[in-house]
Formats: C-alpha cells, structure tokens, sequence
C-alpha cells in the first residue's frame, strides 16, 4: 500500500515538470517571433529606395490603378488584351512563318509563344520562304517543354474533309489527282484525302485500261462518305451522264426511223452489239447485223470499229433507240438465181443443226430447211446430227420455194432411190433376213434391213419362252439379229417382222410336258410383289403367286433357291403357266391325312366286328342262364310250400 502511495506522487511529479518545460517551449516561441518582426521592419524603414525616371505616379491606391479615369483604363486594357491571340487546341488558326531550317518550320499565331511545324509537312510547298501565311491546326497549347504543338497536314486534312462533306451535301464538283490502281478501280487524292474510284463509275463505257488515267487530275462527284472508317467513293461517270442526258434528249428529238447515223462500237454482248451515237447509245440485235445467220456479232464486228447504221424504232421516254446494219444492203433474197424452182438442186454449207432439222445456206442471207423427215427414207426418225453437222457441205433437192415469204424446203433423200419401189419382190412375206439393231422401245425393236427399209420386231415376237419386259434384255443397239418377214405394207411404208418365228413354236411341246398337277424342279430367279419368277427347265418361266412360294416351315422362297413346283395352270395362247410349291407339300399333308382317315377307318371297322362276335356271345350265354334260374325259382316256390 505504502509502495503504490509513493509511485502515485512519483508520476504526479514528473507530470508537472512536463507542463512547466511546455509553457516555457511556447513562451521562447513567441519571443522569438516577436523579435523578428522587429528587425524585419527596421531592414524596411532603413532601406534606401531609387525613384524610376518618368512621370510615373507612386501614389497608387490598393487596385494599382493609380489614378486613370474609367475610360483612360478601359483604352489600355484592350490594348493590353490585343498584344497576343487567344488561340484553343483543336482548331485552324493562320500562322506567318517566322524562320526555316531542316528539321523545323517556326511560324508566329500571335500567341505567347512560336509554334514549330515540321519541315516534312511543307513538302508540296517548295519555294515556302520567311513572310509567307499558312493554315495550321493547333494539336497542343503547351507540350513538355512549353512549346506551342501546330501540324500542316491535319490542318490540310480537316479542311478537306469539310471540303468533301461540303460537296456530297451540295451535289458538288470536286478536284481529285489519280495517284494509283488499286483492284477494283483507282485510287484519287482529294486535298491529302484518299478517295476510292470504282472501275464502274469512270466511264459510261468500259474501261479495258485503268493505268492511262494513273497520273491525271479530274474532276469528281463524291457518292457516298463512311464516317465511321473514313472512307470516300466518288464517281467520274455521272458528270458525263449528266452531260450526255442533255446530248441524248436533243439526239432523240431528231432521230427518225430510218435515219442512217454513224456510230462506234461501244460493247459487243451475245445478243448484240451497243453503238454509241455520240452521246446516245443503241442496240444493234445479232438479228439485225447480217442476213446471213452468224453465231456472235464478233464474227462481224469488232470494238472501237466506226459503221453506219439505219434507225429501225425508237422510244422517247426511254431513250431506247434499235438499229440496223443488214438493212443498209439489199436482201439476198432479191438476188437469188429467178431459174431456180421445186426440183432444182442446189449446193451449199450447213450452218445449223436443231432437233427437227438442219438448214442450208445457199448463198449469204439465203437458207433452206431440210427437216429430218427428208434426210434419209428411214421411217425410223432418228436425230438430226446422225446425219449432218455445222460446216458440212452438201447437195439438196428443193421441195418448195416462196420468195415472197422467202421461205424454202429442201430435201437430201430425194437424191437417191426409194427403197421401198419394188420392196415385196426383195423382202417377200415369210423370208428370212438379216437386220442390225438401230435402236429400242418399249413395245419392241427397230431394225434396219438396208438404208431406208426399217422394219418392227415386236416385243411378243422376240421369243416363244422367254418373258421380256424391256427389249433390251434380250439385244442391244449395234447387234446384228435373223428375221422372218410377218407382214409388209408398201403403201404406208411399214414392215413387220419376228425373230421366234425362225423356230417351231416350242408351247406345242410344252403342252405335254407341263401338263396341270405335274411336279417339276425350278430355281426362283426374281422375287416380286405378286409373286416370283421360277426358271423351270427347257427355258421355260412359270409364275408362282406369292402364296403359292410358301415353304412347308413358313418362310417363302427366296432368290437362286431351288425347289419343287407343280403345275397349276398351262395357257398355250398367252404362254403363261402358273405354278406353286405350297400345293406339293399341302397335298402331301392332305394325302397322309386321308391315309390317315383310312386307317383309323379300317381299324373302327375291325373293331365294330369284333364287339359284335362278342355281343352274340354274350347274348347266347345270358338266355341259358336264364332257363337255369326259372328252374330254381320253380324248385323254391315248391319247397316253400311244402313247408307251409
């Protein structure tokens, strides 16, 4: 207790020596500020001060405006204010150039300080010197070093993007230099502005060479501006549309219909040819070029190439104009031989091949058509480029001639003999020939016995086994077959003919061979929806109806399998026989239960017999019994009344 007194009186002192040594740190403070002051103010008061020259007042108030009067004040602050430009960043401003070096050009904007430009910016401007004005942007106020920042070419560049805005906005006329190629067009500078110039909108006329224009200054409509990517399309052509649309109004007022102009190609398309008319382009249709018939109008002209041509119709609000180049020279028609008649011959080149005929150019401008019927005496119409191609020369016979219609006909099978003269003598009825192949239908078989006799195998006549469903799987175009001559018609020019007939009729011997309920072995070689198809032997088919193709064990037969069939039905007429494999093993169930029947039959029988003996047995045995028990009841009855 006596311990924690003392340490209490202990920090008690000490505390209020702290306090005594603080008071004095503050008093020594004071002091010596105080004495300080005093001493700064007797440094003023004995400090000599030296009077400037002039008149200038000392007697200023606290706003050091002396004592000028308001106006007096105001005329030197806008003289003040007008020693140096308030210039911001971001804006065009003119400088004067003050001093040129080789790194840097420094102009003087009126501003604080000089702006430097670099030299590279001034390029373009060879013969700058001292003095001269120029048009900057003020990219910073103060860099690092306190230099006023000024850049040319962003000037340059802003300036010509409001040029361009300008232009697009007022549908104006714009100077631009062609500085390269690039895919698709050119590549134009506009005032430091790179501007693309599709290919399309050079010319109205197709451009084949871009590089001529590399290099040339022209002028330019601006077509669309990308804000986003900076970029700009401009055009050429439209300035010359807008030029020809006026050329084309008065063209069109003064055209008339069978006017001859002269005109240049401009471009050849597979339909025609487009002739510019000095400022109004026309059609020339490939119809309209030669009389004579040409595959494409570069055979007869040729870009660049300068021809007169007739108006042949024209539309005033469209601005469409036709033209015509053959109608400049007389028709072909007016000078074809006047001796020439049906039955004249006449030579010339093929010059086209359709699928109805081909048609024959006599002279330039003057064709035939030979129609395919009256290419060979065949009756079997086959393509007309089995005959003939472009290019071939040929001979032909007219058959008519319309020169008012300007129409011909011209065949080249009447420049042989007719075949079918004296045919029933060559091919009499009944006669075996050889005929080759030509070509295949369904119903039968198109052979040719010699050039211009054709003749009919049809489909039934091919074979007297065989079920065929398409000629040709039974022979092929090209192969060469034996015929017998069925029927001939000389006046319509139609022969029939068989190739089975070359054997005896088979189904005569089938007859006693398949006869109904007759069993046969067969392999099933076509699985259909109605049946199967089954190869019997000596080549015959028989038909087996799907319930009929039904195995003993459930599952129906199947392709290349082998089984017994029995006949069910034989038609010689139709050459058809039906047959079946479930019947052979249905009758065998129906006979074993027959058999079966039989046995159980004979076996009831037997039975009935002997129950019968037996019977008569029994009844015999049952009578004499009977006798011996009447004898009894008799012997008691007695013997009872004996008793009684």
């Amino acid at each position: 207790m006596a311990k924690k007194q003392e340490a209490e009186k202990e920090l008690a002192a000490k505390n209020a020596e702290l306090q005594g040594a603080d008071t004095k740190v503050v008093k020594d403070t004071e002091q010596i500020e105080s004495e300080a002051d005093s001493k700064l103010i007797e440094d003023i008061k004995s400090t000599t001060w030296s009077t400037p020259e002039g008149d200038f007042d000392w007697d200023l108030d606290e706003k050091a405006f002396g004592n000028y009067s308001d106006t007096e004040r105001a005329k030197l602050e806008e003289q003040y204010a007008g020693t140096f430009n308030q210039i911001n960043q971001g804006e065009i401003i003119e400088g004067t150039v003050v001093s040129i070096n080789n790194k840097d050009v420094v102009l003087n904007v009126g501003f604080k300080s000089d702006g430097l430009v670099a030299s590279s910016e001034f390029r373009d401007l060879p013969d700058l010197k001292v003095g001269d004005k120029v048009d900057v942007f003020v990219e910073s106020q103060e860099d690092a070093n306190g230099q006023l920042v000024l850049s040319r070419k962003r000037a340059k560049t802003q300036k010509s993007w409001e040029a361009i805005n300008e232009a697009l906005e007022n549908d104006a006329i714009i100077d631009g230099f062609v500085k390269s190629r690039t895919k698709g067009g050119l590549i134009v500078d506009i005032k430091g502005v790179e501007a693309f110039l599709p290919g399309s909108q050079i010319d109205i006329k197709p451009i084949r060479d871009y590089d001529v224009y590399v290099g040339k200054t022209m002028e330019f409509k601006v077509v669309k501006i990308n804000h986003e990517f900076k970029n700009v399309v401009v055009s050429h052509k439209v300035l010359i549309e807008d030029d020809l649309e006026n050329q084309k109004s008065e063209i069109v007022a003064k055209l008339e219909k069978g006017q001859v102009l002269e005109g240049t190609v401009k471009n050849i398309t597979d339909f025609g040819v487009f002739i510019d008319l000095g400022g109004v382009d026309g059609l020339l249709h490939i119809t309209d070029i030669s009389w004579g018939r040409i595959e494409h109008p570069k055979e007869v002209l040729a870009l660049d190439q300068t021809i007169n041509v007739v108006v042949l119709d024209f539309d005033d609000e469209k601005k469409r104009i036709a033209l015509g180049l053959k109608q400049l020279s007389e028709h072909p028609w007016e000078s074809l031989d006047t001796e020439l008649a049906v039955g004249s011959k006449v030579k010339g080149k093929i010059v086209t091949v359709a699928d109805y005929g081909a048609f024959l150019e006599i002279i330039p401008g003057v064709e035939g058509l030979i129609h395919v019927s009256e290419m060979s005496w065949s009756q079997n119409l086959r393509s007309p480029q089995e005959f003939l191609k472009v290019g071939d020369e040929i001979e032909a016979e007219i058959l008519t001639l319309d020169r008012e219609e300007r129409k011909m006909s011209l065949g080249i099978k009447q420049l042989t003999p007719d075949p079918w003269k004296n045919i029933t003598e060559r091919y009499p009825i009944g006669s075996k020939q050889s005929a080759v192949v030509k070509n295949m239908t369904n119903f039968g078989v198109f052979v040719e016995l010699e050039d211009g006799i054709d003749g009919l195998i049809h489909i039934s006549d091919l074979s007297w086994s065989k079920k065929i469903n398409h000629p040709n799987e039974f022979t092929k175009v090209g192969e060469t077959l034996e015929v017998v001559v069925l029927e001939l018609d000389e006046e319509n020019r139609k022969l029939s003919l068989g190739h089975k007939q070359l054997e005896e009729n088979p189904w005569d011997t089938f007859e006693t061979i398949f006869t109904e309920g007759s069993v046969h072995e067969g392999t099933v070689i076509k699985v259909g929806d109605k049946g199967d198809i089954v190869a019997l032997q000596y080549g015959v088919e028989g038909f087996c109806p799907n319930k009929h193709s039904i195995k003993e064990d459930g599952n129906p037969l199947k392709v290349d399998e082998v089984a017994e069939f029995k006949i069910i039905e034989f038609n010689k007429e139709n050459k058809r026989l039906v047959i079946s494999h479930s019947r052979i093993w249905e009758d065998q169930k129906a006979e074993a239960r027959i058999e079966e029947f039989n046995n159980r039959k004979k076996e009831a029988k037997a039975a009935n017999s002997a129950v019968k003996k037996v019977k008569d047995s029994v009844e015999k045995s049952t009578l004499g019994d009977l006798d011996v028990l009447a004898q009894l009841k008799q012997q008691m009855e007695g013997d009872e009344k004996k008793s009684k």
